[in-house]
């Protein structure tokens, strides 16, 4: 009696064993560490992770902040198995491949009932009245800042705030007239929680995507593949609703 019930645990250790490899192997089970940009991540990623756990939950996130380079730095040293970052028109870093989920758009931002928000016409001109929140140091946003001050000529923008993150820059914004300029994405991320608008000004864009950054070969991580496919279909069903709301807007010079 004692044999055959030692025997049953055994079996149903065994059982066990080869379910969690077979977990493992299918990316169903096991730990991704995923690093990039951090208002991106704020706002969409972590949102996908957690969609992602409410369908694997025996895959682990390690979930960390980069730009560009520091990213690929982490990749090359098998610190990071993914990175979601913004890539331009220099290409791939070398050795690390790119999957772009979407086209990048920036947008000027402001507190739902912002001043600028009664005028009938807003132009760039009236961007220079306001006080302005600067991205955080390494941030793309911070070149893009640049060329929305460019392009206003001789009018100069008063930063009056800097280096927070998105839910600092969020909660100051809704306290001030401050305007910031976000990825269209993030503010469509934000935008039921009816605390940030969109102001329809045509400002510079910059030539870049965002995607996913990875070694490749990153079949060694079955459950980061499988993450990766996930991001990417998760954008493809997100990206038409994304379009529909910025085509919503009259954009003005």
């Amino acid at each position: 009696m004692q044999l055959a019930t030692h025997g049953h645990r055994i079996l149903l250790e065994s059982r066990r064993a080869s379910e969690a490899v077979q977990s493992l192997v299918r990316g169903t089970r096991g730990l991704v560490r995923v690093g990039g940009v951090p208002f991106f991540m704020d706002a969409m990623i972590s949102r996908i992770i957690a969609s992602f756990q409410n369908q694997y939950p025996d895959v682990d996130f390690q979930q960390s902040y980069g730009n560009l380079s520091e990213v690929g730095n982490g990749l090359r040293a098998d610190q990071l198995d993914l990175g979601i970052v913004p890539l331009g028109t220099s290409g791939e870093p070398e050795g690390l491949s790119f999957t772009a989920i979407l086209a990048a758009r920036n947008v000027v931002c402001c507190r739902v009932g912002h001043p600028l928000q009664q005028s009938k016409r807003v132009s760039t001109g009236d961007l220079g009245h306001y006080p302005w929140i600067a991205p955080l140091p390494g941030s793309p946003l911070l070149a893009d800042l640049f060329a929305i001050r460019s392009s206003l000529g001789s009018v100069e923008l008063n930063i009056r705030y800097s280096g927070g993150s998105l839910l600092s820059v969020i909660n100051y914004m809704s306290e001030t007239d401050a305007l910031a300029i976000l990825p269209f994405s993030v503010w469509f991320a934000e935008r039921k929680h009816n605390r940030l608008a969109v102001l329809p000004v045509d400002i510079p864009q910059p030539q870049r995507n965002l995607g996913i950054l990875r070694v490749p070969g990153l079949a060694t991580n079955p459950a980061a593949a499988a993450f990766s496919s996930f991001v990417v279909q998760s954008f493809e069903s997100m990206q038409q609703l994304i379009l529909r709301h910025e085509n919503a807007v009259i954009w003005r010079r």
